[in-house]
């Protein structure tokens, strides 16, 4: 069989499907900009005459307040994507074009991500070893397990409002595999034949899911903030939850990511002792892993010490992402280095 055709054709796909995701869940945010919040009826009680609120009952004001939300043990219960506050009609023509193209968005990216698992192991099976010996074959995993980390989050806390990000990183993640770093297969070099390589990538790969999941919700916590702090919460951002909540499990992730980037970082280096002799030569592709390992031990610090939360532990989160993802593309293909497996 031709396993290689059956793996391009799969993940060209999926990168088809998960663009149309992105396009599915762009169409619920500007369905929500037609929805309306709570703060025109909030303002019109400010003229209303005392002896008339006397008269009024209060059951007006039970519909203004944050219901707690029943999750059971769901740990990530509080970031599920909640219906706007203080409308009369939940269930608008508008509610249910936002619900309409959400999961039309959510059955996209299921479909994208079964012909990505599908890409990647039968890319296994035309190599006749695990996928992951180049940087074509690690996006494509890499974007399995972004993807895989979010389905589990919206399955387990309805958080779809990462939708609209996710699904645009896997579009342009294997996008650009099938067509810039596309290499056919071929067996391994020596110096990629030890577990300890197999170790390094598969911890590389988780721990750059939770930084990649991390960093989008922190840019999606700036952009929340930025509206809170305006008073202007308007469209789909009134279905995210508060910026503090989202600030608290972007700083979940980190905490999770970076203890297993240090193992990775580790990893690497036992590989190169058994590849080429020494644990350590500040190989372009080891000093920007440092680099990254860096940055987010100072996000981590700066947290935990200077009290850095909100804005500045988010930029600099986005910092490292962008690091990472330097070290990942921009060392593979702007320099040389016993790490230049790109093939292209």
């Amino acid at each position: 069989m031709r396993y290689e055709y059956y793996s391009n054709l799969a993940l060209v796909s999926s990168a088809v499907v998960y663009a149309l995701a992105m396009f599915a869940h762009a169409a619920e945010w500007a369905a929500a900009r037609r929805l309306g919040g709570a703060e025109p009826a909030a303002r019109e009680l400010v003229n209303v005459a005392p002896a008339e609120l006397g008269q009024m009952r209060t059951e007006p004001f039970d519909e203004l307040r944050t219901a707690p939300l029943d999750m059971g043990p769901e740990p990530f219960g509080e970031l599920r994507t909640a219906p706007v506050e203080g409308r009369d009609q939940p269930n608008s023509a508008a509610d249910r074009r936002v619900e309409q193209f959400g999961r039309m968005g959510v059955a996209l990216t299921i479909i994208g991500f079964l012909l990505s698992i599908a890409g990647v192991l039968t890319r296994a099976l035309a190599a006749h070893r695990a996928p992951w010996g180049n940087m074509y074959e690690f996006t494509i995993m890499a974007i399995v397990f972004i993807v895989g980390v979010y389905l589990i989050m919206v399955w387990r806390a309805g958080v779809r409002w990462l939708g609209l990000p996710v699904t645009l990183l896997a579009a342009v993640g294997n996008g650009l595999a099938v067509t810039v770093f596309y290499v056919a297969v071929a067996p391994l070099v020596p110096a990629l034949h030890s577990v300890w390589f197999l170790i390094h990538i598969v911890a590389a790969a988780i721990s750059g899911a939770a930084f990649n999941i991390g960093g989008v919700m922190s840019i999606l916590y700036l952009i929340k903030k930025r509206a809170e702090d305006r008073n202007k919460v308007h469209g789909y951002l009134e279905r995210l939850p508060s910026s503090r909540k989202i600030d608290l499990i972007a700083y979940r992730f980190f905490a999770f990511a970076f203890p297993l980037w240090t193992f990775t970082v580790v990893a690497g280096a036992i590989w190169a002792e058994y590849a080429w002799g020494r644990y350590w030569g500040w190989d372009p592709k080891e000093t920007w892993a440092l680099v990254t390992w860096v940055i987010y031990a100072g996000y981590l610090h700066a947290r935990s010490t200077a009290g850095w939360r909100g804005s500045k532990a988010a930029v600099i989160a986005i910092i490292g992402l962008a690091s990472f993802w330097f070290n990942f593309v921009g060392i593979n293909l702007l320099v040389s280095g016993l790490h230049s497996y790109a093939g292209i």
